[in-house]
């Protein structure tokens, strides 16, 4: 792999490199050192990670078998439903491979209902939770059951489960005889399981050469556990540490080549989730390429990092990386750079604590009403409603004029989006717009799948964030089998939940709801846009 780096404060990553040296950072993972991070002998749970390319050898040939055994059948299509760690680096394995892998990760209803349509004759559902318990993976395994039902197929026939031992996923499994069960390893966190049978699984039933990515791991293992000063892993995630000690805490990440297409959003939910917490940490922030606002403009606040091979362009910020290679590299690599990077900072990476506030909220709502229930909305204009409460504020414009208002000069601001992550694809267009008009760096980020990823950094990071969140009426609406509600008010739910875990925190929310979801979109665009600048990136 490769990897160059602008480092401004030269002495002080010398020094820092030294101290992680000496503290033996890297070969203490790779030992599963649990006193790294805690002295209460928590991290070992979740350092099984650092050798998983030495041990994958035995679930490659299942995965190949299994495979195989698919095919014969005439099982083609691979669908996958998951949250977060679970999806993502699968994910990234099949559009760097040009492989098919239907990623289901939406409690949308209309997303959900066209990932079951899509073809039930030839379709498998890989079903990954490690806890076995996750709400939005448990619902959409229920609906597709019901459609294999409903067209005379034996939904355990088509259903395969990766979890942990003895979940209640794994328990179902059993009992209802799935076609075939994967365990994950107790030791290895969801963010940390690209290399593990979340990540090599979907994948390698999809079509992707998974023995590669593995074989590409291994070959730089030893290298990445190095106590060296030339190990890259430990530059990396001590130029992350400095770049966190000079108050540079955003991390800009844009692709420059379709081989590592969709790495970042795996890299932001890894380094989002390790890193942001007790009120620290690094925020990613996903940008289209480096000549997108936010990259090409960013400030003191932002580490500027491309994945691919080196490319030409004007990197304002002081603190710029390039790092290249293949996926299995890459995937070891920003692991053991983030966990080296949280000793780095102070954090345990391999905690959340921050999460669990959100799911709490989210089924409280369902179990009392309150996210189909909730107040009237402020006022409404056009095909929007808005929810929030202002000081001056009238219209739509002004009220997200007084959203931007609050963020500090290198602050962000997180847009949420509870939409439908394919069909309404062009909302992302959003983040840009918005960190032109709010002048600080934005983040983007499709609800449900965000709450397992940026989710953590939101309530736990640098509180200095404000949030645009944007629901919408359903185009259709999707019951949950066996469950008293649909996708609708699971979506609700969701988004009621994380806003009211973001207040309790301190957080401004502003809350966006599209009775037309075009043409709320544009109208939301056009609202933006007449905001006038508040900051550094601005417009005339």
């Amino acid at each position: 792999m490769r990897l160059q780096l602008s480092i401004p404060a030269v002495e002080d990553f010398d020094a820092e490199v030294g101290r992680l040296i000496d503290s033996r950072v890297p070969s203490r993972l790779s030992e599963r050192d649990d006193s790294l991070y805690s002295d209460e002998e928590v991290s070992e749970k979740r350092m099984g990670w650092v050798d998983l390319p030495d041990r994958a050898a035995k679930l490659i040939d299942e995965i190949e078998a299994l495979r195989s055994r698919l095919e014969s059948q005439g099982l083609r299509s691979i669908s996958l439903t998951g949250m977060g760690g679970s999806s993502l680096a699968p994910e990234v394995m099949a559009l760097a491979a040009g492989v098919d892998l239907e990623v289901v990760d939406s409690t949308d209803p209309n997303q959900v209902a066209e990932a079951i349509g899509t073809d039930l004759s030839h379709t498998v559902l890989v079903v990954a939770s490690k806890s076995g318990t996750t709400i939005e993976t448990d619902a959409i395994r229920r609906a597709f059951a019901a459609a294999f039902e409903a067209v005379d197929i034996d939904p355990a026939s088509r259903m395969i489960a990766i979890t942990d031992p003895g979940t209640e996923l794994d328990s179902l499994a059993a009992e209802q005889g799935f076609l075939a069960t994967f365990h994950g390893d107790e030791a290895v966190g969801g963010r940390y399981s690209a290399l593990s049978a979340f990540g090599l699984v979907p994948a390698g039933l999809a079509g992707v050469d998974v023995r590669a990515i593995i074989d590409s791991a291994a070959a730089v293992r030893d290298e990445f556990v190095s106590d060296s000063a030339d190990n890259p892993a430990l530059r990396f995630g001590t130029w992350l540490g400095i770049g966190h000690a000079r108050a540079t805490e955003k991390l800009v990440l844009a692709e420059t080549t379709p081989a590592l297409r969709g790495l970042r959003r795996w890299v932001e939910q890894l380094v989002a989730e390790s890193l942001g917490k007790d009120g620290q940490g690094i925020l990613p922030v996903v940008v289209d390429g480096p000549a997108d606002i936010g990259f090409s403009d960013a400030r003191a606040d932002a580490l500027l990092c491309t994945l691919g091979p080196e490319s030409e362009y004007d990197a304002p910020s002081e603190f710029n990386a390039e790092v290249d290679g293949s996926l299995g590299e890459l995937f070891l690599f920003w692991e053991f750079a983030t966990a080296i990077a949280g000793y780095s900072i102070g954090v345990d990476p391999f905690d959340q604590p921050d999460v669990e506030s959100a799911k709490q909220n989210a089924k409280q709502a369902l179990a009392s009403g309150a996210s189909t229930n909730s107040s009237p909305p402020t006022f409404r204009e056009g095909q929007i409603e808005v929810f929030g409460e202002f000081e001056e504020a009238t219209d739509l414009v002004g009220a997200i004029t007084e959203l931007f208002a609050q963020v500090d000069e290198y602050g962000y601001v997180g847009v949420q989006a509870f939409l439908d992550r394919l069909a309404e694809a062009d909302a992302e267009d959003l983040r840009a717009l918005v960190s032109q008009h709010a002048g600080v760096q934005t983040t983007f980020g499709f609800g449900p799948r965000y709450l397992h990823s940026t989710g953590q950094y939101h309530k736990g990071g640098h509180p200095n964030g404000v949030f645009l969140q944007i629901t919408a009426e359903p185009r259709t609406d999707l019951l949950v089998p066996g469950r008293s509600y649909g996708f609708t008010e699971l979506a609700r739910a969701q988004a009621f939940g994380d806003a009211s875990a973001l207040m309790e925190r301190g957080r401004p929310v502003l809350r966006v709801h599209l009775l037309d979801r075009s043409r709320g979109l544009e109208q939301l665009r056009q609202a933006v846009s007449a905001v006038r600048p508040q900051h550094h990136f601005g417009v005339d």
